[in-house]
């Protein structure tokens, strides 16, 4: 659409143009039913088939197999900093973690609040410019599981393959699912906040083993065990109906242009581009270390926080949106996650040279 912004914000972020079209006329009249969308009961037949739905494309894009349960629940990801060690540790148990950012940080300060946590690894000293390889980190034997953020939004590091342990992994990919394939049997618990990749604010996905739902102790309260919503498919009490709608819409548009590792294809291209710009010139630095770049975010700093400041602004006045960094690190942040449009991309190369030149 031609007067359209490109969004490069972090989250809420892009979402593909159909979807956002279907979703605005089933916001007024769902399959011509006479009413909208967000007004239907979602214990009606017609949710609960809207929620079947995204499920499945769920499970198929993903190739989940029938032994782990798809959940849509609410709080966002930083609520389940504090559900997984609810639910997996408990009293006197402990988990491993690989502190990469600001979000692991936060979730090692919830596990140290219910259980325990070891922190097997850390690149807080290098302000986080990179993430492990699998020798660089000892997981105690002692330790349930490890858990790791697989794309730091903030710092622009992503695993570029996933951790191996004699541990379960535990994943927060909020940032990066369903940007590439990945095996899932490793895993006992992976979530998501759906507003950076796969939908609107408002629903978290959680793709949890079936046989951890027991581990539970009896001590954590009704709404925090994942057994509570498993056991009611999601539905315990109302969810997040609109984003789970339109994640649903967002797998159907995945499914069509071939699915994850088309997907991934395209996100490759993208993040190849802009990585170029950056190599081919000193103006640009990139703050990730090279093998730990992110395919979801690029982040970079220019010669001084003036000519950042004014780079930001004029590439708001193109129709380049989102681009200030973070506010912990400073600098240009472009997050380009799926529904990012390749031309965003090269519009930002052709402005980041005009920029250069003027300087």
């Amino acid at each position: 659409m031609p007067d359209r912004i490109y969004n490069f914000s972090p989250g809420p972020a892009t979402l593909p143009v159909e979807v956002l079209q279907q979703a605005a006329r089933d916001i007024v009249n769902y399959n011509d039913k006479g009413i909208g969308l967000i007004e239907m009961s979602h214990r009606s037949k017609d949710f609960m088939s809207i929620t079947a739905e995204a499920e499945d494309l769920i499970r198929e894009l993903l190739n989940i197999p029938q032994n782990y349960k798809v959940l849509f629940l609410q709080g966002g990801a930083s609520t389940q900093f504090a559900m997984v060690p609810m639910n997996l540790l408990g009293p006197g148990k402990k988990g491993a973690y690989l502190n990469t950012g600001t979000w692991a940080k936060k979730a090692i300060k919830e596990a140290k609040i219910i259980a325990s946590a070891q922190v097997a690894y850390s690149s807080e000293e290098s302000k986080f410019d990179h993430v492990p390889s699998d020798g660089e980190y000892t997981v105690d034997a002692d330790t349930e599981y490890l858990y790791f953020v697989s794309n730091n939004t903030i710092y622009g590091t992503q695993f570029q393959t996933m951790p191996k342990s004699e541990k379960m992994l535990v994943c927060d990919m909020s940032s990066d699912i369903m940007s590439r394939p990945f095996d899932i049997t490793p895993f006992g618990l992976v979530f998501a906040g759906a507003q950076k990749n796969i939908g609107p604010a408002g629903a978290t996905l959680v793709i949890v083993r079936d046989d951890l739902l027991d581990r539970v102790p009896e001590t954590v309260p009704t709404m925090f065990r994942y057994k509570t919503h498993a056991e009611k498919g999601s539905m315990f009490n109302t969810p997040p109906c609109f984003a789970i709608y339109t994640i649903g819409l967002v797998c159907k548009w995945l499914k069509k242009i071939g699915g994850v590792s088309a997907i991934e294809k395209i996100n490759r291209e993208k993040a190849a581009i802009l990585y170029e710009a950056i190599d081919n010139t000193d103006f640009y630095r990139g703050h990730a270390k090279k093998d730990s770049r992110s395919l979801m975010n690029v982040t970079f700093n220019l010669p001084t926080p003036e000519l950042e400041a004014k780079f930001i602004k004029e590439g708001t006045k193109r129709g380049l949106d989102g681009l200030k960094g973070h506010r912990s690190i400073g600098g240009i942040r472009a997050s380009i996650y799926n529904a990012f449009p390749k031309q965003g991309v090269i519009d930002l190369v052709a402005f980041m040279k005009e920029f250069e030149k003027s300087a």
